[in-house]
């Protein structure tokens, strides 16, 4: 191939150069503080701040002082989770959220059961999606939060997030979702997906790395946080620290593309996933789809490839981008956490190739991609003795009854 591809925008996404154009004055000539607002130079800053908060709300249809910039969707899960939970530990100790969670709120999880919460990490099914009667049956009266993601980071499969909202409204729960991999992709109203706190970044759509948010919903009796981070009250004292003023004009910029072009392009991002789908389908049999059929982000194809590994199908993929997992996951040999919990055998999951389609994509580099994955596949399952007895017809004989390989 004469250039490289990359599909492994659930990973990150490339800087659009639109967003790079309008950053470029903050990096050089507009570089104020935008909290030292005696002078122009600050009060500009402080005003392309105002601005970008403008168009980060307008996206998610909030209002702009519900919007808390952190340094990404990690801190942003930390920040809900944890400052929810310091917060209101006087009324309660108990947290529900599924095994599925990205790792920030897994592990901010995990530390507060350390600091004496009790955590309830509810199942998925085959699909990867929470059940909402599962997460009323769960609450108690000491349940002071919900976390759960909007859209899962491997899979793709899309929760029932507004009908988990409305459970949580019902007993007067807060309810905090990691739209990290949804926002920007589909629509993400937060009035029709009733969260109270909603986290996300920028380089999932597009953006700068380094600057993500908050949504924090202004509600009677007003919402509250405990912060995490101390110093010079910023953000309404909930996140201090010098705002990082060149990617936040860069996220506001993002924001403003993706609602413009939404649509359009998730209507041809998924039209490439579908070709990419058919194409590896007739060129290669014994594959898996992983995740929802339907109820997914446009960008994303998960497959697991029978009798190889996807290790060893990367490997052999060197000038094409994609994943066996989440990015936080990529390096382990361990099974996707995910997978397993929506029950998909161990094997199975060695074997899965996540492709995340985004923005640059074209249909010549999916052909490509499905030719590049078809012939290794086929090398590697050459190797494989097991997949010869498959090819002989014994194939009860080549997978025990114990599922492993």
């Amino acid at each position: 191939m004469s250039q490289p591809i990359y599909m492994d925008s659930h990973a990150t996404t490339p800087l659009d150069p639109r967003v790079l154009e309008t950053m470029m004055p903050y990096l050089t000539n507009h570089f104020g503080n935008a909290a030292s607002s005696t002078h122009l130079f600050g009060e500009h800053a402080k005003d392309a701040v105002d601005t970008a908060r403008d168009q980060v709300a307008n996206l998610i249809g909030c209002s702009e002082g519900e919007i808390i910039f952190t340094s990404g969707a990690t801190e942003s899960d930390n920040l809900a989770v944890k400052g929810v939970a310091y917060q209101y530990k006087n009324r309660g100790n108990h947290i529900i959220t599924s095994t599925v969670e990205h790792h920030a709120v897994l592990d901010s999880c995990e530390a507060l059961e350390e600091s004496g919460f009790d955590v309830t990490y509810l199942p998925v099914d085959k699909y990867g999606l929470v059940q909402p009667q599962q997460v009323e049956d769960a609450i108690t009266d000491q349940t002071v939060l919900i976390s759960l993601i909007y859209v899962n980071g491997e899979v793709g499969t899309i929760n029932p997030i507004t009908e988990v909202g409305e459970i949580a409204e019902k007993y007067g729960i807060l309810f905090h979702s990691d739209a990290t991999q949804g926002i920007g992709k589909i629509e993400s109203d937060v009035d029709k997906l009733k969260v109270d706190l909603m986290s996300f970044t920028a380089h999932k759509m597009y953006g700068p790395k380094g600057i993500g948010a908050l949504y924090v919903r202004k509600k009677a009796p007003p919402l509250q946080l405990y912060p995490l981070l101390h110093g010079g009250g910023q953000e309404n004292n909930i996140r201090s620290g010098t705002l990082n003023v060149p990617g936040i004009v860069g996220f506001g910029a993002a924001c403003e593309l993706c609602k413009r072009e939404m649509t359009e392009e998730a209507t041809r991002i998924t039209a490439l996933r579908e070709q990419l789908y058919h194409g590896l389908s007739k060129r290669i049999e014994l594959i898996h789809l992983n995740g929802h059929p339907t109820k997914r982000v446009p960008g994303n194809l998960n497959l697991s490839f029978e009798f190889v590994e996807s290790q060893s199908i990367l490997s052999g993929l060197k000038e094409i981008a994609l994943s066996s997992g989440s990015a936080c996951n990529s390096d382990s040999v361990e099974p996707s956490y995910v997978l397993r919990a929506m029950g998909v055998k161990d094997e199975l999951a060695l074997g899965a190739i996540r492709f995340g389609l985004g923005r640059y994509n074209t249909t010549a580099e999916v052909d490509t991609v499905v030719e590049c994955v078809a012939a290794q596949v086929a090398r590697l399952r050459e190797l494989s003795p097991l997949y010869e007895m498959v090819q002989n017809g014994n194939y009860e004989a080549a997978i025990p009854e114990n599922g492993e390989v």
